[in-house]
């Protein structure tokens, strides 16, 4: 596919940890949606049987959206051939493509199905992506971490299709990067089971033991939103747009996907350009991001290192700003704020010793709120709403359809009449009955009858937006008749759509075009003898076996991160009089291990390492 054709057609990508969250992302505008299969994905408590997904492909393939599965975690060796039976029936359900990471499933015969290149495999320099679509990668999820000139060299210098996140959780490690689990308890991120001790509470030290930051989440990270950005993507070169949250429940979904798919369309709109699906949605709710999970949000480091990025003080949602609380009497709390809270309402604050608590909202008079706990809140505590109960309930509840429009055409037929459906595509049907035909006594009533009837498309994905009558004289037809013909036509159209839906070919290029590096430590994630044969074809000479065959982690590099605790605790070098701390920097976590921070001040990059040996 030539870079033209790929920019003529962007893609909104959802999350789906289930196929009920998969129906309401299409439902809501998603043109694919990725989700888990039986084993072997990165996120491994987001599993979903072959049954489930055949479902799922059979109602997105109505409205040409796609299905990606993930199967992207490192693969022990006796994983191989189990791998490649799982995706051998993915293939046969029909669905549009695979996210992988293990490079050794380049080394086996798979089917026909386009490959993605998952995040996990680091995909941020021209140079690994332009090799990623010499051995025959159809596409590349791109490291969150790049920036939009980035994003523009790697567009320049190749021509495969690139997907960019632009919303949710945000991992602080480069992808496929992360081993901090691993070496603390075992729990491999490369394969589905990150504990995430990014979010847990660590105390920062410097080299002669003094305490500079006690019990803050020095490595969790607010939320991603480039919502404001995406023309400016586009225009660089993406042409899929991630949301992150494969753990997410169906409200989150429904809620950020109506949201982008707003955004996006705006912005297609301006561009003269398309979307990849088809239909449109009708959403009965005003989407608004603020009212799902959100720690906060960050446009990360798409224009730069340009602000704090970090969620140091919780990771949990904080929610929507309320405002003060000005007076506390017996069990109420008056706040000085013009958000109306509700019956129902889940609210958070920091208490004096600055730990996050919460409470429920048992009843609300004016600015008076009266909360199932008030311990902790006084004079002067901030409020926020982390659960809108009325906005939430009107996201379950709301009618939410999305329909293809469809163009009727009523005609003469040899021995009776034939129904004629263009759909928005083009696609064109026809069905035709035999009966006999009695001219009309009323023709102004007639001809409203059949317009009627032929546009009650209920229960299909079509809705009709035209009937034209280009029949000889104005008939009188009953309204089986009509029926039988509307559901006739709209049955054919159905079938040619299915027949004409756009498929991709995939397939690995097996060849020797020469992999950027000679050598690769246990970051470069070889966990099998297929990988490291597809590396060494490729010409790298030395291959360390990745952290997950058993490496000893204590003194390794267990992450590295372009977030900085200097920088979000203001004590960068490059911010002018900031204090200074004699290094090396310590995290000490809860239960007193150790982890080491370096700092690369030339690339504007933290490592992190397990202290000991």
């Amino acid at each position: 596919m030539n870079q033209g054709t790929i920019m003529d057609q962007i893609e909104l990508l959802a999350p789906a940890k289930d196929v009920e969250c998969a129906v309401a992302a299409i439902d809501c505008g998603a043109d694919a949606v990725y989700i888990g299969a039986p084993k072997f994905g990165a996120r491994e408590a987001a599993g979903n049987g072959l049954n489930e997904i055949a479902e799922l492909v059979k109602y997105a393939h109505k409205f040409w959206a796609k299905v990606y599965i993930t199967v992207n975690t490192l693969l022990y060796e006796e994983e191989i051939e189990q791998a490649i039976r799982l995706i051998s029936e993915l293939y046969d359900l029909g669905v549009d493509g695979l996210i992988i990471q293990d490079m050794g499933l380049l080394e086996c015969d798979l089917p026909p199905i386009p490959l993605i290149a998952s995040t996990q495999m680091h995909n941020n320099t021209p140079e690994k992506v332009a090799f990623l679509e010499k051995v025959g990668i159809n596409r590349v999820i791109l490291a969150r971490e790049l920036d939009i000139e980035q994003v523009r060299e790697i567009r320049r210098s190749t021509s495969i299709e690139l997907e960019y996140f632009v919303h949710g959780a945000l991992c602080v490690c480069y992808s496929g990067q992360c081993y901090l689990s691993y070496a603390l308890g075992g729990r491999s991120g490369n394969r589905g089971q990150c504990a995430q001790p990014c979010r847990k509470l660590y105390s920062l030290t410097d080299a002669k033991g003094k305490m500079v930051v006690s019990d803050k989440h020095l490595l969790s990270l607010r939320d991603l939103n480039l919502a404001e950005y995406l023309r400016e993507l586009i225009e660089a070169g993406v042409c899929s747009f991630k949301i992150e949250g494969r753990l997410k429940d169906r409200s989150y979904v429904s809620n950020v996907v109506a949201y982008y798919r707003a955004k996006l369309d705006e912005a297609l709109g301006e561009m003269g350009l398309g979307r990849s699906s088809s239909g449109a949605s009708r959403v009965e709710f005003r989407p608004n991001v603020d009212k799902t999970f959100t720690r906060g949000y960050t446009t990360y480091f798409l224009h730069g290192r340009n602000e704090a990025i970090g969620s140091i003080d919780t990771p949990k949602m904080l929610g929507e700003a309320v405002g003060k609380v000005v007076s506390v009497s017996g069990q109420g709390a008056v706040i000085d704020s013009r958000a109306q809270l509700h019956n129902g309402d889940g609210i958070c604050f920091f208490d004096r010793k600055g730990e996050l608590r919460g409470s429920v909202v048992n009843g609300v008079k004016g600015r008076t709120i009266i909360p199932d706990k008030i311990d902790g809140i006084e004079k002067g505590t901030f409020i926020y709403r982390n659960h809108d109960h009325e906005f939430l309930a009107w996201v379950e509840k709301a009618r939410v359809e999305r329909l293809i429009e469809v163009r009727l055409k009523l005609r003469d037929s040899q021995s009776g009449f034939a129904l004629i459906g263009v759909d928005e595509d083009g696609n064109e049907a026809e069905f035709a009955v035999e009966c006999e035909k009695s001219i009309a006594q009323k023709p102004e009533q007639a001809l409203d009858n059949m317009s009627k009837q032929l546009c009650k498309s209920g229960g299909t994905q079509f809705a009709c937006v035209e009937v034209e009558v280009e029949t000889e004289q104005v008939y009188f037809l009953p309204i089986s008749t009509l029926n039988a013909l509307r559901r006739g036509v709209l049955e054919e159209l159905s079938a040619v759509r299915e027949k004409n839906r756009p498929v991709r070919v995939g397939g690995c290029l097996k060849n020797d075009f020469p992999y950027p590096q000679k050598e690769l430590s246990f970051t470069g994630n070889v966990l099998n003898s297929r990988a490291e044969a597809f590396y060494r074809r490729h010409g790298v000479s030395s291959i360390e076996p990745a952290a997950e065959s058993g490496l000893d982690m204590k003194g390794q590099k267990v992450m590295t991160t372009r977030y900085c605790v200097k920088h979000q605790l203001g004590i960068c070098p490059k911010m002018g009089k900031a204090p200074r701390y004699p290094e090396p920097l310590m995290l000490v976590d809860a239960e007193g291990r150790k982890l080491e921070l370096k700092f690369d001040c030339a690339k504007c990059e933290m490592e992190v390492f397990l202290a000991g040996k």
